[in-house]
This record gives structure tokens, sequence and C-alpha cells, in this order.
């Protein structure tokens, strides 16, 4: 059984093998197990430059309980999303370019590949109070608002949010809508898609293709992506 702090390091070294680094932006949260806040990676730092010295304890009000370093000014995201939601263990923030490009067309996304199926019914929404940075409590909880009991939410002119029970789940979400939103702009540069999954074979492929044990197994293909690249 890992740490708390164990698993910000893996959630943040799987989104940068996953291609879901931007610099030394983007964060993944974890709740705090006592319920002090929420453990995430020290501001400045690339999701695969952090170890354990690099994640700290923020607490619902900014404060960094535990750790050294800066704490990310987004913090709001996480700390009124666990608020809300109960259910949340993990969240993440992402301002990878496939998501953060397809928020801007005002599209739905469409379930043209399996990566999209977990995002359609319902469909993602968009969070269009602000683009930019979810830097107050109030911002925060409008976020919330916006994603609801969902998984995801866009956010345009800015990327995206994902929540989920674990690290597993919320980092798989994020590869999964940055997936989805590449291969649909992909068909819309190729003139439009024009067949999808039907919600009958939604409904079907959303156990199918992404369940629990399949969400799984693709962490776990993350996680041993990080590895062998920092080793």
């Amino acid at each position: 059984m890992i740490s708390v702090v164990q698993s910000v390091v893996q959630a943040s070294r799987a989104l940068a093998a996953a291609g879901l680094t931007d610099m030394v932006w983007g964060h993944a949260a974890v709740r705090d197990p006592d319920g002090r806040g929420v453990w995430m990676k020290s501001s400045g730092w690339g999701f695969e430059e952090i170890d354990e010295s690099r994640v700290l304890l923020v607490s619902p009000s900014g404060e960094v309980l535990s750790g050294a370093g800066r704490r990310h000014i987004e913090y709001p995201i996480h700390t009124e999303i666990m608020r809300r939601r109960p259910d949340v263990g993990c969240t993440v923030h992402t301002h990878a370019p496939a998501l953060t490009a397809f928020a801007s067309l005002d599209v739905p996304l469409l379930p043209i590949s399996h990566d999209g199926v977990p995002f359609c019914a319902p469909q993602v929404p968009r969070f269009t109070v602000t683009g930019a940075l979810i830097a107050s409590a109030s911002l925060g909880q409008a976020l919330t608002r916006t994603l609801g009991d969902g998984i995801a939410c866009l956010l345009p002119q800015h990327g995206a949010v994902t929540a989920g029970p674990d690290v597993a789940s919320a980092v798989m979400y994020a590869v999964l809508l940055e997936r989805a939103c590449r291969t649909q702009l992909l068909a819309l540069a190729a003139g439009g898609p024009k067949t999808w999954s039907d919600p009958g074979e939604v409904a079907l492929k959303r156990d199918q293709a992404w369940n629990a044990a399949q969400l799984e197994a693709g962490w776990q293909y993350l996680v041993r992506a990080a590895e062998r690249g920092n080793g």
C-alpha cells in the first residue's frame, strides 16, 4: 500500500508519461485521508520532476500544512470539488493541447472511438464563467457546480478537470479525454465525422471498454511507462 504522497508522485509521473505535460503547469490532487485538505505537487515543477520532496498538503483555505515549496494558485479547483463531492478521491487539472483546442469549438464530444465513451452520455460540460485561472474559492465553487456529479469538465481557453474516486480513474479520465478530443479534431480536419457509436453501443462500451478493471489496466501501463522513463 503506497502512501498518499507517493500516490501524488505516481499520478504526476503517469500524466507526464501520457504526454499531458505543460512545462510546470497542471496538477493532480489526492484527498487527505484525515480531512485536512489535499495533497498536490508544489508549484514550479513539471509532472515528470515530481518526487516525494515536492508534494504539499494544502488546506481548503490555501495554507501549506506539510511539505516544502509554493502551492499552485489554482488549488481551489481541487479543494472545492472535494468539499462538495465526498465520492471524489483524486482530481486532475491539465492544459493538454487537444482538449484545450477542442473546448474552443463549442461542439459536442462524440463517441468516435472508445476514448470518447465516458464523456458523451451525459455530455461533458464546459465551464464558461472565465478562461482565466481558478484562483479563488468562489471560482472553484462555480467550476464544481458545472462539473456536477460528472467525471470531467472542459475549460475553454484554459484546459480541463477530471475527477474520480481514486488516482487511477482520475488520471485515466484525463488521458482518455485528451485522446477523445484529439481523435475528433482529426476527424473534423478530414471533413467531419460521419459515424460514431449510437446510445445503445455507448451504454455497452461504457462497461465493456471502461470498467474498473480496464481503467486499472491503463493506469498500470502508465505507471510502468513512467518508471521506464525515470529508469
